[in-house]
Formats: structure tokens, sequence, C-alpha cells
């Protein structure tokens, strides 16, 4: 079963979606505010988002970069081409404007879940952070940076548990086969590296140290520009 997002604050309509959606044998989720989407798809990557623009907080334009790997089709009332034209070379599936006929809505929600590409097993993301594990190279919405052998693949494994803490032990475990050079002494010196580099794309501290035990990706909105968590 395919599971929508619905980022869209109207009640009204928000509820008129989720009934034919669910209709059409859909999953759907909702979300009114751009935090709030952020924070339901750190416990589920939906298939497909419908977006709103004027969202409270985190506007639908801010968004839209942050929710790079899944489909998404802007639902607005704004009609001015030069905004379709922006939000779809920024990533967008597809724009439909309000109001519109939920037939149609209907057709294009099936024609981008047939167009969406299967799950890159090499690709990995996390509330807006992305890591291209063949090119090392980690992105927040148009900015990237490369990364060390090592640095990836501490990433990627983090990336794999988002919110969860792994363990010293662990990560020297499970990269050895990617980065064998990585020991119990320099661990903390590559994880210290790697978080001044995701630093410098979006001023957030991506990763947190959890004192004695290991480490753990930050939840999104979570201490960004907090520099006192050592690593």
């Amino acid at each position: 079963m395919k599971h929508i997002l619905i980022i869209d604050d109207d009640v009204h309509i928000g509820d008129m979606l989720s009934e034919a959606l669910t209709g059409e044998g859909y999953r759907v989720s909702r979300a009114y505010s751009g935090t709030e989407a952020l924070l339901l798809m750190e416990r589920a990557v939906p298939d497909l988002a419908l977006l709103d623009l004027m969202l409270p907080g985190l506007s639908g334009e801010q968004l839209l970069p942050r929710l790079r790997g899944i489909p998404v089709i802007v639902v607005s009332a704004k009609v001015d081409v030069q905004d379709k034209v922006s939000l779809l070379l920024g990533g967008a599936a597809d724009y439909v404007t309000k109001p519109f006929e939920i037939r149609e809505l209907l057709a294009r929600i099936a024609v981008a879940l047939r167009q969406a590409p299967p799950p890159d097993a090499r690709r990995f993301a996390y509330g807006g952070l992305c890591l291209d594990a063949d090119t090392r190279t980690a992105a927040v919405g148009q900015r990237q940076i490369r990364l060390t052998r090592t640095e990836c693949a501490i990433l990627k494994l983090l990336l794999s548990n988002p919110a969860q803490v792994v363990t010293k032990s662990v990560i020297l475990d499970r990269i050895s086969m990617d980065t064998p050079d990585c020991t119990e002494s320099s661990l903390k010196m590559h994880v210290s590296n790697l978080r001044k580099k995701l630093r410098q794309l979006d001023g957030g501290d991506w990763i947190e140290a959890v004192w004695g035990i290991g480490f753990k990706l930050r939840a999104p909105e979570e201490g960004r520009d907090d520099p006192s968590v050592s690593g």
C-alpha cells in the first residue's frame, strides 16, 4: 500500500484529500506545517507528498528541497507561471493549481508514483540531509560537499539508523570493510571532521555525541547552530 503525506494547513482540503486517497487504497498521513512534515518523515518516509506552499512557519518553498528522494506534487493557489517553473525546476514532480478536480489529481498521483525511481541502496536521506555513497557526496538542498572514504562510511551508518545511538564499537565494526584505516583512537577525529563539513551545508550540527557511548544523528530542527556538543 502506497503511503502519501498531505502537507496542508487547510483542514477542509486535507479532509477531502484524505477521504479520496483512502478510498483509492492509499495510506495517508497529514501534516499541518512544514516542521510537522519533517517530524513525520523521521518516523516513516512516504512514497509521495502533496505540498501546499502557504504553510505556517516553514513555507512550502523552503520545505521542498528537504523532501529530496520522494516525488512531490505541489498543490497551491498560486497561479503565476514563474512560480510553477521555479518549483518544477527545484525538484517538484508536478504542480496542481487550486481549486482542482480530484479525478485529475488522482491521475497525476498515479503517474508520479509510476514514474518514481525505485529506492537506491546507495543513496541515504534523513530530514533533508542526503548522501550519495557512490560519489561520497553529502547534500542539504542544493549545497553539496565531498567526504573522505571514512567520513562517508560513518555517515552512511548513521543515516541507516536515524535518531538512534550507534555505539563506537558498532561503528568500528560496521565500517571496517569500507575503511579499515579507522581505529578507536582516530574515530573521534573522523567524526569531528565530518561534523564540521556537514555544518558548512546549512549551519546545523547534524551529529550528536552521546557521552561514553557513541553518536547519533540529530533531528532536523534540533540543536541547530549549537556548537556546545563535543565530538
